[in-house]
């Protein structure tokens, strides 16, 4: 009886969790984001990829019942603690990190919800200009949004694909960015 007022469902779910989690984070670090496609390889900068990747994966399971709302809620506290404990690995002090969180939870919300309407209405220019306004805000130009944008409606359509049986055994797909094809007659 205690045991699940205290989250064992929690710890059932941790092996699969670090699965996911570790699949989201190797997609968040392909080399191609940064070194041809302009994103910043700071912390903000992998803190927007990272955020872009779990907001595919949450957009795929969006509206899910069962194991798999549990485990898409048990990946997105994984996410938070994770930033957490980066912050504090940048040497944010245990007073700033609640506030410094609450704004990042704000930016990420905040995101979701804008790449969510984009992709939902099939709106690549919309998606476009939310990814720049996130990723390289204040740029005045960036070439390579419309690469992102490909990339994440091509990985929103993969994801979509993959099976809920599969995503709640930990087995995710993310497409390798480079292998996307690209809009025709959209200058890169």
């Amino acid at each position: 009886m205690f045991s699940r007022l205290f989250g064992t469902r929690r710890d059932e779910n941790a092996e699969i969790v670090g699965k996911l989690y570790d699949k989201i984070v190797a997609a968040a670090r392909q080399p191609v984001f940064y070194a041809e496609w302009n994103v910043p390889d700071t912390p903000l900068g992998r803190y927007e990829m990272m955020a872009l990747h779990m907001f595919l994966f949450l957009h795929r399971t969006r509206g899910a019942t069962g194991s798999l709302a549990a485990l898409s809620q048990d990946l997105t506290d994984e996410f938070f603690k994770d930033v957490d404990h980066s912050l504090r690995e940048l040497g944010i002090g245990d007073v700033g990190v609640p506030k410094r969180m609450k704004k990042l939870a704000r930016m990420f919300y905040g995101r979701a919800e804008s790449y969510g309407t984009a992709l939902d209405a099939g709106d690549r220019d919309a998606l476009m200009q939310a990814l720049a306004r996130n990723i390289l805000p204040g740029a005045q130009e960036w070439p390579q949004a419309g690469q992102l944008a490909d990339y994440v409606t091509a990985s929103a359509s993969a994801l979509k694909s993959q099976a809920d049986d599969s995503l709640v055994a930990g087995e995710v797909a993310y497409l390798p960015a480079e292998t996307v094809p690209q809009e025709k007659g959209v200058a890169q």
